[in-house]
């Protein structure tokens, strides 16, 4: 990897500024349900605590406050879990710039110390070169441990790294080994598969990935624009009609580079979208009023079929409405078969890693990425700027 990553540097009695991704699920009573995001950065904290560190200072940004003070948006909770996960005291400080937090940060009696919310700021977002100086006072190198925050050019994961020497924590620089492996130099055969509701969030990824794939698997919403793209009838199902054009142009670019894009040849199908609906497999024409809501059988041994001999494995979309049990049947069979392969499996977050977590195969894939949008963008090929940033060796 050519950016510094922690293990290139030496904190020794330095105080390290740490942006990490607690950007967790909270319920009304602002109680953590699900504190994945957290253990992520555990191995970067640890390490940095156990290699001399003098202070480790932590911000995050959680929810949408759009610049304003929320508190169901604080991360104060956030610190009750991470004191219980570290086993040492964690203090808490209810802003995150300004004199009174320099202060507090240099006479604090704990190693650790977590800012609130960046995004009560309105100038984090903005990537404020002033806000971006008072975060970067409070420490001495910068760490980057917030895969999910790289694509955005923020105060916190930007800025700051015009005035410190900054580095990858574990979970980027993992993060940058899997995604940008697969992207750059995969182990063939390299099987593409995309999934989700719409045509629009992962044309960036065809345009990028169709020439380097050896096959790209569609399933999901997206998947009937395609179809309906090839002239089949969709019934009520997902259409992006303005998608049309791209949706062609991407068969006819695939058919000229001889690559395959394999789409459904059979669906479950209903009238409404209710967990109690009834259900039917249909072929891959879809009747009138029927909307489609996962692959049928014959899809899943077609798309198993064409995944059997792959290398390298990339899955970003759902296969079908996973969240409803009665729909999951393709997403989980799909999951199930590469949990089983002798393949680098790589799960590409939000949706998808919402399934594999729901089917409980977290363990037999190779690496489920912590990023939506900033994986999808690493898939696209685009620069993200939180990684652009960071210090070269």
């Amino acid at each position: 990897m050519a950016k510094l990553t922690v293990k290139d540097l030496d904190f020794k009695n330095k105080t390290v500024l740490m942006r990490a991704d607690f950007n967790v699920p909270q319920d009304a009573s602002l109680t953590i349900t699900d504190d994945t995001r957290i253990r992520a950065t555990l191995p970067t904290i640890k390490y940095i605590l156990g290699n001399g560190v003098k202070k480790l200072v932590l911000m995050s940004h959680l929810g949408r406050p759009d610049g304003k003070v929320v508190a169901k948006y604080s991360l104060k909770s956030v610190a009750v879990r991470l004191k219980e996960l570290l086993g040492e005291d964690v203090l808490f400080l209810t802003d995150c710039v300004g004199d009174n937090i320099k202060k507090d940060v240099d006479s604090s009696k704990e190693r650790v110390v977590l800012l609130e919310n960046l995004r009560f700021h309105a100038e984090e977002e903005a990537d404020d070169a002033n806000f971006s100086k008072q975060l970067a006072c409070l420490g001495e190198i910068f760490v980057n441990d917030a895969f999910g925050s790289a694509h955005r050019s923020h105060a916190s994961t930007e800025g700051v790294t015009h005035y410190l020497k900054s580095a990858a924590g574990f979970l980027v620089e993992k993060e940058i080994l899997y995604l940008g492996g697969a992207v750059e130099n995969p182990t063939r055969p390299f099987m593409v598969i995309l999934g989700g509701a719409k045509v629009s969030d992962k044309i960036g990824v065809i345009e990028n990935l169709l020439p380097k794939a050896d096959a790209l698997i569609v399933g999901g919403g997206m998947a009937y624009t395609f179809l309906k793209a090839e002239g089949k009838s969709i019934g009520s199902s997902k259409l992006e009609k303005e998608k049309l054009g791209l949706a062609k142009s991407c068969l006819r670019k695939a058919k000229r580079l001889r690559k395959a894009i394999l789409l459904p040849v059979d669906n479950l199908v209903v009238e409404v979208i209710a967990p109690s609906a009834k259900s039917e497999i249909v072929g891959v024409d879809i009747p009138d009023g029927k909307i489609a809501v996962d692959i049928g059988p014959k899809t899943i041994k077609l798309f198993e079929d064409k995944l059997k001999s792959a290398k390298t494995i990339v899955w970003n979309g759902p296969l079908g409405i996973f969240e409803i049990d009665a729909f999951s049947r393709g997403t989980e069979e799909i999951a199930k078969f590469i949990a089983n392969l002798e393949c680098t499996s790589i799960i590409g977050g939000g949706d998808t890693a919402a399934a594999i977590a729901k089917f409980k195969l977290e363990g037999k894939m190779t690496h489920i990425s912590t990023g939506g949008g900033a994986s999808l963008e690493f898939l696209e090929g685009k620069v993200l700027p939180g990684i652009a940033a960071l210090s070269d060796r």
